[in-house]
């Protein structure tokens, strides 16, 4: 791409792998994250590292202004309330960040690193500070804002390499684990597709070892495309 591509949470285990894919493409790459020293020990000099927290609106403009694309991998915390609630990172902090990309008059590709039950409020995940609630109110702000979009709902992650045959899946139904190179894969590969655009699927792996390349494109071209009215009625709704 053109311009640099931010990686939202990159010193995190999804997103710094996700910056390497990346870097390894030959992009520019900016990293946003809140610990410079984690940003020391995990990602590579050839990125550029800005210390910015999506909780601060202000400081999160530099960054993405001029960005082709954001990757939004931020760890949701559990807290009931505060700086470290769902509702601030997922929902509050995606919000923020849409709208510093709107004021740059950009229309980059946002994809958004959800979590598969997402629809099911009476899931044991949503005791963590409504996290399953506040999670699917930041995916319906993206799908509701206008910008090329994906979301992301990957299933229980591991840190095995990735294996096993990949599936990607729609409608919120199931449960299943997937690694974490298997979603930073998908987060890069969907940037560089027309047929992941406007999509929400999950993604589980089986035990088991390599099947061969994984087939994205193929994959992609299965799912089928989001309803932007019915993100905005959700929103409307509240």
């Amino acid at each position: 791409m053109d311009s640099p591509i931010a990686v939202i949470g990159g010193t995190g285990r999804v997103g710094r792998l996700v910056a390497r894919q990346l870097l390894d493409r030959g992009e520019r790459v900016r990293v946003i994250g809140r610990s410079t020293q984690r940003a020391r020990r995990h990602i590579p000099p050839q990125a550029q590292f800005f210390a910015a927290d999506v909780r601060a609106p202000a400081t999160v403009r530099t960054p993405l202004h001029g960005c082709s694309a954001v990757v939004y991998t931020v760890e949701p915390g559990t807290d009931d309330a505060g700086p470290d609630s769902p509702e601030t990172t997922m929902h509050t902090g995606v919000r923020h960040v849409l709208d510093a990309l709107r004021s740059a008059s950009g229309t980059p590709h946002f994809v958004l690193v959800s979590q598969r039950h997402v629809t099911h409020r009476d899931h044991p995940m949503n005791v963590y500070g409504r996290m399953l609630d506040w999670r699917l109110a930041g995916e319906n702000t993206v799908r509701a804002s206008g910008l090329p979009y994906t979301v992301i709902r990957p299933g229980w992650l591991t840190d095995e390499p990735g294996h096993g045959h990949l599936h990607l899946e729609q409608g919120d139904i199931g449960d299943g684990r997937v690694t974490r190179p298997y979603v930073a894969d998908a987060c890069v590969r969907a940037l560089y597709s027309p047929a992941a655009r406007g999509v929400t699927f999950e993604m589980r792996s089986e035990v088991g070892p390599a099947t061969g390349p994984v087939p994205w494109e193929e994959l992609f071209a299965g799912l089928r495309a989001d309803d932007p009215a019915a993100a905005r009625a959700a929103l409307s709704r509240g």
